[in-house]
């Protein structure tokens, strides 16, 4: 079964007419997305384009053995003319299927959005799911055998993409290839690194696929040091990278402060960014989660805040408990907290302050925790197989 996408991009294109945002800008010159439509062997055609005969012509394509037209979603975004001889679209209602004379069998799938998906078994065998913008199955619409390939929303909606990890549709072997691409994501690398974080890609109009065949996406990094300054954006490019798994643990190291309703402002802030499915651990105690082998990934946030604790509990404050003894202790914590990630076997993702960079703290008590963060973030980072540093929001990676 092959598949022409005949555009890849959100509901009203990219860029969309008219809007200035610097997303826009940049596809204005490379990488223009017509609203997403598919074509199935040249003889199914999931969602309309504007101009789809040109659309298809452009990608070698004919779109003249066409027998059905569905759509996934109300129409909206530019005026669609449909060419002459093309059968009338039309959407297929929940759980009700179609064999086509072309041999292929289209099952309608529900989701949580308005639309219809869509899944496809061409002759061969092979399946495809084609999700509508912002959607993801609803009730069990997840479930059933693994997919040979599945287009949905992946920007929009990662946790789509979760559940179908976490019902077994969607394997290592599946690919996922993101469509309805909108201006929320800068073009090029920024997308195609978005993209790869999340075990999907994005491919560009015109672009045939062979469903069934295996397309290669680079693992996420077993342990990975996300580091920035203050509302620098690391902590959501923490959680962005772990946003498309069925299952995390979230390791909340700062707890709560007794009487400070700020703090718990900024606490129930993160809380309500989380998607529903993870489970929120409050604890400084690391060494137990990083040994167990076999648990969801975890993503701890933070190391500065875990450090806080540590010299709270070994008084590394005080300069006569630290000259006494105190930095023999915390460097023995902060060892063992280094071992724990070097030999740890499940995913993690790691966020921490990037200090140092600005004024000299005034106070002997301020410079040991500046130095000591910062020799901690270089041990996680040499036992690290990336390491991130978010700066305004934009992502560099240093390894």
């Amino acid at each position: 079964m092959e598949l022409t996408l005949l555009g890849t991009g959100g509901p009203e294109g990219l860029p969309r007419h008219g809007c200035p945002c610097a997303a826009c800008a940049s596809t204005a010159s490379e990488g223009v997305r017509a609203p997403a439509s598919l074509l199935v062997d040249d003889a199914l055609l999931l969602d309309l384009t504007p101009g789809p005969a040109f659309a298809a012509a452009r990608a070698g394509r004919s779109l003249g053995g066409v027998r059905h037209v569905l759509l996934s979603h109300p129409q909206s975004g530019p005026p669609v003319d449909l060419p002459p001889g093309l059968p009338a679209p039309g959407r297929t209602p929940d759980g009700e299927s179609l064999v086509l004379v072309s041999g292929h069998r289209v099952r309608a799938v529900a989701v949580d959005a308005p639309g219809t998906g869509y899944r496809v078994t061409g002759p061969d065998g092979h399946t495809l799911l084609y999700l509508p913008p912002g959607a993801g199955p609803a009730g069990d619409a997840a479930g059933g055998d693994p997919y040979d390939l599945v287009l949905l929303d992946v920007l929009g909606r990662p946790d789509a993409l979760a559940r179908l990890r976490g019902a077994g549709a969607v394997t290592a072997t599946t690919d996922v290839v993101a469509v309805h691409i909108d201006h929320d994501v800068q073009p090029g690398a920024e997308l195609h690194r978005r993209l790869a974080a999340l075990g999907a890609r994005a491919v560009a109009d015109g672009a045939t696929l062979r469903v069934g065949e295996y397309h290669a996406v680079p693992d996420l990094p077993r342990r990975t040091l996300v580091l920035g300054g203050a509302r620098s954006g690391k902590s959501v490019e923490a959680e962005r990278r772990l946003s498309a798994f069925p299952s995390v643990v979230y390791v909340a190291t700062a707890g709560r402060r007794d009487g400070d309703s700020e703090w718990d402002r900024r606490v129930v802030v993160h809380r309500e960014r989380r998607p529903a499915s993870w489970r929120t651990v409050e604890t400084c105690d690391l060494l137990p989660l990083l040994a167990e082998g076999d648990g969801p990934p975890l993503l701890v946030d933070c190391l500065a805040l875990w450090l806080t604790r540590a010299m709270d509990e070994c008084g590394a404050w005080d300069d006569e408990v630290w000259f006494s003894g105190g930095e023999r202790e915390l460097r023995s914590r902060t060892d063992s907290l280094v071992s724990a990630w070097r030999g740890t076997r499940r995913t993690v993702v790691a966020v921490s302050n990037e200090v140092g960079g600005g004024v000299v703290p005034a106070t002997s008590s301020g410079r040991r925790f500046r130095d000591e963060l910062g020799r901690l973030n270089a041990a996680v980072a040499a036992e690290s197989e990336q390491v991130l540093l978010v700066v305004a929001g934009q992502v560099l990676t240093l390894r």
